[in-house]
């Protein structure tokens, strides 16, 4: 039987009038935020005070967006009699997010943790040149970077924390005694002939 003419444009009409009728499920962006997982990779944050200028981050990068400038100064000596010590100041730490592809090796390599993962990702610009973040920038996404997510009750302690705490005790069991032997000490003088 040959097709009637016209049925194809009723089909289409009908699933026109059929997903016009139902509710979108579409995410109106700048009326209302994404929800974001929680370990989603926005930008990177930068915590100033943790960042030695070692250039790890800068060399380990594949794509060579980060540009970091430093000078050395003298740390005068912290007792009588010590030497000068000279330590690295940093003066500028900036990303270039036109170049970077998001890896995450700077963040890993960073021995100092002064690399973070931030959610934000609203960092539009209108010109190329202008997503070169500056450190300030860096540092106030730093702000917006989510604590880490909490130990499952269940696992085991931390090795860190266990081998802390195996001294703390160790310690405690220590000074115990000590003071349970000066406490012996002063009777068994009293007891004592004179």
């Amino acid at each position: 039987m040959p097709p009637i003419p016209g049925s194809g444009l009723a089909k289409g009409l009908a699933v026109t009038l059929r997903t016009m009728t139902k509710k979108t499920v579409t995410a109106q962006y700048p009326d209302t935020q994404p929800e974001l997982p929680p370990r989603s990779r926005g930008v990177i944050g930068l915590f100033e005070e943790n960042c030695t200028v070692c250039m790890l981050c800068a060399r380990e990068c594949p794509d060579w967006c980060i540009y970091i400038d430093s000078h050395k100064e003298t740390v005068p000596p912290a007792a009588p009699g010590g030497r000068e010590r000279s330590r690295n100041v940093l003066d500028r730490f900036a990303i270039d997010f036109s170049l970077c592809m998001y890896c995450g090796i700077c963040i890993e390599v960073c021995p100092f943790d002064a690399l973070f993962w931030s959610p934000e990702f609203e960092y539009a610009e209108t010109d190329i040149h202008e997503l070169t973040h500056e450190r300030d920038k860096l540092r106030e996404w730093m702000w917006t970077v989510p604590e880490p997510p909490a130990l499952d009750p269940g696992a085991e302690e931390p090795k860190e924390i266990a081998a802390a705490r195996k001294t703390a005790d160790k310690l405690a069991t220590q000074e115990a005694q000590q003071a349970q032997q000066a406490e012996q000490a002063p009777q068994s003088e009293e007891g004592g002939t004179p």
